[in-house]
């Protein structure tokens, strides 16, 4: 089977690299520099020129505060692109894989976990362009998975967890959110749940929307005092603060907790504890460092 991976240079995109090594299906992965998934005729080339069974589509417009200034772009490549990649797999009889978001929620003073049959209700442009994406999905007919992720982080480019290392090793205080609650996940653990249910077939027949984060529950402080802890950075001292301390041009969600059940059940893969993930990817840092 041919399967393609769009953004692959991204978090995502690494970590399948990393999780696809050795497999005996055929996984292609493109970048920008190789594939403008804004282009709908040089995505159905790739396709067809290809014979593509699969796409995994990792690539999106990111950049939270930024989508608020550029919204058109952000609108094509979390939209518009996604409808080409859409339209071009489901001409050639295959399937598409798509990440999407927990900002696709938010506007709503949610305190349980959100289900994938929830209304979205996206704060800003990045969310709105992610869910008119899913929109795109189900409008096009396409067979398709689509799994929504959360404070994805991991060993590659810019994150939050590379960015706190940084600053509690650097910085005698900080002041950190903590009336915004999620789930930390690692971009390795679900590249692993990504690889796992190409690689037995459990996408047949399982079209739909998921929920995909690690285990666990805590805030932006939580999460820094945690990352701090476990690479021994003590000497900084780590605040709580309210969101209103840090203006922003977007509302985040104050609770995007996602509900995995659905994911569990079908694929029948068991989720990593949001700790014990952090702790792996720390060390593979901090290993890489030495």
């Amino acid at each position: 089977m041919n399967i393609l991976i769009t953004g692959a240079n991204g978090q995502l995109g690494n970590c399948i690299r990393n999780a696809s090594v050795g497999l005996s299906n055929n996984y292609i992965f493109t970048d920008v520099a190789e594939l403008d998934i804004t282009d709908a005729d040089a995505v159905r080339s790739m396709v067809m020129n290809n014979s593509i069974d699969m796409i995994v589509n990792c690539a999106a417009y990111t950049n939270v505060d930024k989508a608020e200034d550029d919204p058109e772009f952000a609108e094509l490549l979390n939209a518009g692109a996604v409808r080409n990649l859409a339209e071009a797999i489901r001409d050639n009889g295959g399937t598409l894989i798509h990440i999407s978001t927990d900002y696709v929620f938010g506007k709503e003073p949610y305190n349980v976990p959100c289900r994938e049959d929830q209304t979205g209700t996206p704060t800003g442009v990045y969310g709105i362009t992610k869910l008119h994406g899913e929109q795109a999905i189900r409008d096009s007919g396409v067979k398709a998975i689509v799994i929504r992720t959360a404070w994805l982080y991991s060993e590659y480019g810019k994150n939050f967890v590379k960015t706190m290392l940084n600053l509690t090793s650097t910085k005698p205080e900080l002041k950190v959110v903590f009336d915004q609650t999620g789930t930390p996940t690692y971009a390795q653990d679900l590249a692993d749940a990504i690889i796992d249910i190409i690689e037995h077939g459990k996408y047949v027949g399982n079209e739909g929307i998921y929920h995909y984060s690690n285990e666990g529950v805590c805030s932006w402080y939580d999460f820094t005092k945690i990352i701090a802890e476990m690479a021994g950075n003590t000497a900084c001292d780590i605040q709580p603060c309210h969101s209103c301390e840090f203006p922003s041009k977007v509302v985040r969600p104050s609770y995007s907790v996602l509900d995995k059940t659905k994911f569990k059940e079908t694929f029948h893969l068991k989720v990593p504890y949001w700790t014990d993930s952090l702790k792996n990817c720390i060390n593979n840092l901090q290993t890489n460092e030495a």
